[in-house]
């Protein structure tokens, strides 16, 4: 996935504005939510690489409801910001999927690694994709 110089600013210039907003919505959303946070914290949901979230273990209904939700206003927002700035959706989810797995998971909470396993986040860093920023 190679950017031209170009693309790349317009990219971080739109992650920037993302970082101030549309992921800040959606987790403060999420972790006002105690069944998402309970559900993080036991392991049964996770971050992913792509930006989203997914499920450690098979989910329940109500589980899978909330991530569904969840995900759905992540990739409404990604994709509101990707057209805004010149990038692709997927461009755009995989960088916040970095930072998201960087930056938001806690120790004991879960996330895939690179090779599809899933890790717990402990003190030292997450294991993340080679071109992750």
């Amino acid at each position: 996935m190679k950017m031209s110089e170009s693309m790349q600013n317009r990219f971080e210039m739109a992650f920037a504005a993302l970082l101030l907003g549309a992921t800040v919505t959606t987790a403060a959303y999420a972790q006002r939510d105690p069944a998402y946070q309970a559900a993080r914290s036991q392991g049964l949901v996770g971050e992913l690489p792509t930006g989203y979230l997914g499920f450690v273990t098979p989910p329940s209904p109500a589980i899978k409801a909330l991530v569904e939700d969840i995900n759905i206003k992540r990739k409404a927002k990604y994709t509101e910001e990707a057209l805004a700035n010149g990038v692709t959706v997927e461009e755009f989810a995989f960088r916040n999927g970095c930072r998201l797995i960087k930056e938001n998971t806690v120790a004991g909470e879960k996330y895939q690694a690179p090779d599809r396993t899933w890790k717990t986040r402990d003190s030292s860093p997450p294991v993340v994709d080679a071109r992750c920023p």
